[in-house]
């Protein structure tokens, strides 16, 4: 389970919410909501520990995720908005160097099949430069296929792409969370998901 207490964060002067709390069972899914700006990447970056929050904290299975270390390192995979890919590599090689990143071996059939399965059948090979936005968020998303994690945590999974690949992303979060998974995302459009967890920011 994935617990938040009193959050409260800031960007400069301004605090983006306060006394946050919320919690995450598994097979649950949490939608975060509000305008540009109101601290939506933030509260995801909070959540995984990458943004310190100004007070309060965030505990997985109970335990601080500043004391769970690798522990909770391991069950999370967060996802950022912009595509962290190189252009000047191939979809194969940023697809295996995040997972090197991440201490995960994969070989090239478990690389390829991840690639044709997010839908970039014949295009693992081409500098990753010369893809859509649609097709690089693609090969940002097939890591969620290749690396082992309970809590997914995604700003914006369907940002470009198409009505066939949000689709697919709506099945492989929904196959996550039957498996006893959890998911957070923030989406500026309805998500293809069975009702979940909401919770808005405020601008």
């Amino acid at each position: 389970m994935l617990s938040a207490h009193h959050l409260r964060c800031s960007r400069g002067d301004r605090t983006l919410f306060a006394d946050l709390s919320l919690s995450l069972a598994p097979g649950r899914w949490l939608q975060v909501g509000g305008l540009n700006g109101a601290g939506k990447t933030t509260l995801l970056r909070t959540l995984v520990g990458l943004n310190p929050p100004d007070d309060g904290e965030v505990r997985w299975n109970g335990t601080p995720i500043r004391e769970a270390g690798e522990d909770f390192r391991r069950a999370c995979l967060y996802l950022g908005h912009h595509a962290a890919v190189k252009d000047e590599l191939t979809p194969f090689e940023n697809l295996r160097q995040a997972c090197a990143i991440d201490g995960v071996a994969l070989d090239d059939a478990q690389a390829g099949d991840a690639l044709r399965r997010i839908g970039l059948r014949g295009r693992g090979h081409l500098p990753t430069r010369v893809l859509s936005a649609g097709q690089k968020r693609r090969v940002l998303l097939a890591r969620l296929l290749v690396r082992p994690a309970t809590l997914w945590v995604l700003d914006e999974p369907f940002a470009a792409l198409d009505t066939d690949a949000v689709e697919l992303m709506g099945e492989l979060i929904g196959a996550h969370l039957a498996q006893g998974g959890l998911a957070i995302l923030t989406s500026h459009q309805p998500a293809p998901l069975p009702a979940g967890e909401t919770v808005s920011l405020a601008a």
